[in-house]
């Protein structure tokens, strides 16, 4: 048997390599050193708490942006991705700032979290997941 200690990465597939990457640097992403692999059509981006994300940049555009939420069928596939911050409120507040629309949220799930949403520019969702304190502490 196998254990999954943690994940590496996720990619994200998109249509214009340097749109994306402009993009994924206002969420504090850089490119990581030799990670740019063209034979892949992927580039490595990295924060500074060491998230990594992969832009697959052979994207075709479609009518819908995203077929995978935007559609009325609901096809299989990854819809989304969530990445825990510190302060969902600073979120919101950088993306007043910067003209990104909020696209849910924010709203209270459960008793673990509040979460907001937004989207790049080639539709994919992105989630914002601030931790609650734990009941009691």
């Amino acid at each position: 048997m196998f254990h999954i200690r943690s994940y590496d990465h996720i990619g994200v597939r998109v249509t214009d390599r340097e749109r994306a990457a402009a993009f994924y640097a206002r969420l504090g992403f850089r490119p990581e050193p030799n990670e740019d692999s063209p034979h892949y059509s992927a580039l490595g981006l990295i924060n500074d708490a060491g998230v990594r994300i992969n832009l697959v940049y052979n994207g075709t555009p479609h009518p819908e942006r995203n077929v995978l939420m935007d559609t009325s069928a609901k096809w299989p596939g990854y819809t989304h991705y969530a990445v825990l911050v510190d302060s969902l409120e600073a979120v919101l507040d950088w993306a007043e700032r910067e003209g990104i629309a909020i696209t849910e949220g924010p709203v209270v799930i459960g008793d673990r979290r509040t979460v907001a949403f937004i989207r790049d520019p080639d539709g994919n969702v992105i989630e914002f997941d601030e931790l609650l304190p734990e009941a009691g502490a």
